[in-house]
């Protein structure tokens, strides 16, 4: 399973390799359908399933995606990884694409910024127009989302405070003795909630830990990670300067943030 913050790690990984591929027509062909969005699709290969995925589903999918100078800037096919993910959590041009696809279908997407991770993307998402090869391998339901917390607006009296402003409260103490680094990779479950109660992304519903390296995660994550122990389970309150901002990219949650987070083990110190 592959979320937002891994997807972003990957692809800062596979720029920085320059991998090649095939490049796709960067504009669609005079035979590929439009939707009213402006996103525009061609059928590669048709599927063996009858269903669709809803817009509250989760998809496992291989792809490959590519900027429109023709520069391909990720490839879960060159990883050999399938990446599962909810519909909710990706761009809008993914999002409505796979709803129009079936299980075993492989289709190209050419994307609109204002579908994509527009033109002032978060660092590691591709900007402007972007062109996807999508293959629709499975459709996932999801398990149910955890309660809201009760003290969203604010951090209660008993909550920690740092310097940088990022407060937490310890909701399950840790087996562990050590705390990870700025350069650790740690393997993690998490729910996150905007301050009006929306929960925007959760390792528990994908029923699948994150695994991330703390120095390409927002710095609320870095900072408040390296104070916990394997085993420990916190509750974040973290400010906008320290997450996406108040005026964040398309497709990340702006404000003060609050997570729940579980360090279930560091792979590396």
């Amino acid at each position: 399973m592959k979320t937002l913050l891994q997807l972003f790690s990957l692809l800062l990984l596979v720029l920085s390799q320059g991998v090649l591929a095939e490049t796709p027509p960067l504009t669609a062909p005079a035979d590929a359908e439009k939707t009213a969005s402006g996103l525009s699709h061609k059928l590669l290969k048709k599927g063996s399933g009858d269903s669709q995925p809803g817009p509250d589903d989760m998809v496992i999918v291989h792809y490959e995606g590519w900027l429109s100078n023709g520069t391909q800037f990720d490839s879960s096919v060159k990883r050999g990884q399938p990446v599962t993910f909810p519909l909710k959590q990706v761009i809008k041009g993914w999002a409505e694409g796979l709803q129009l696809m079936k299980v075993g279908e492989k289709r190209r997407l050419w994307i609109p910024t204002s579908l994509g991770y527009g033109d002032n993307p978060r660092p590691g998402a591709p900007k402007g127009d972007l062109i996807f090869d999508v293959e629709l391998l499975a459709i996932k339901k999801p398990k149910p989302a955890p309660p809201v917390p009760e003290d969203l607006a604010k951090p209660p009296a008993s909550a920690k405070q740092e310097v940088s402003g990022l407060a937490s409260m310890v909701l399950k103490p840790g087996t562990g003795k050590i705390n990870p680094k700025a350069s650790s990779v740690v393997k993690v479950h998490y729910s996150g909630w905007t301050s009006d109660g929306a929960l925007f992304d959760s390792s528990i519903v994908r029923d699948e830990p994150l695994i991330a390296p703390l120095n390409r995660v927002i710095r609320g994550w870095s900072q408040g990670i390296q104070l916990m122990t394997v085993g420990e389970k916190r509750r974040f309150w973290i400010p906008s300067s320290l997450a996406y901002g108040e005026n964040p990219p398309n497709g990340a949650p702006g404000g003060q943030l609050v997570f729940d987070i579980e360090l279930l083990s560091i792979l590396n110190l």
